[in-house]
């Protein structure tokens, strides 16, 4: 097996989502914070790119859903910031 860069981009996203989850189980980092949010899509987006030289299309749907959920949930954090009830 030859390694590439794209897989060790694509392993670093693995590690920073894996990462986000244990300091989620851990109670470290909150749900609904921007830290858990921003971890979760640049996870997803470093794995995404590491499909575009090895595409599976399983997995790039699990990832870019991710990535929409993520996005989502820093548009949450966003607005409650501006509605003065953030959580971060």
């Amino acid at each position: 097996m030859q390694f590439n860069w794209h897989d060790l981009v694509g392993i670093t996203g693995v590690l920073i989502v894996l990462a986000a989850y244990l300091l989620l189980q851990l109670e470290t980092v909150s749900s609904t914070s921007v830290s858990y949010s921003v971890a979760n899509g640049l996870g997803a987006v470093l794995i995404l790119t590491s499909l575009v030289n090895e595409f599976n299309l399983s997995a790039f749907v699990v990832e870019s859903a991710w990535l929409v959920i993520s996005i989502y949930g820093l548009i949450r954090c966003a607005q409650r910031k501006r509605s003065g009830t953030a959580i971060d």
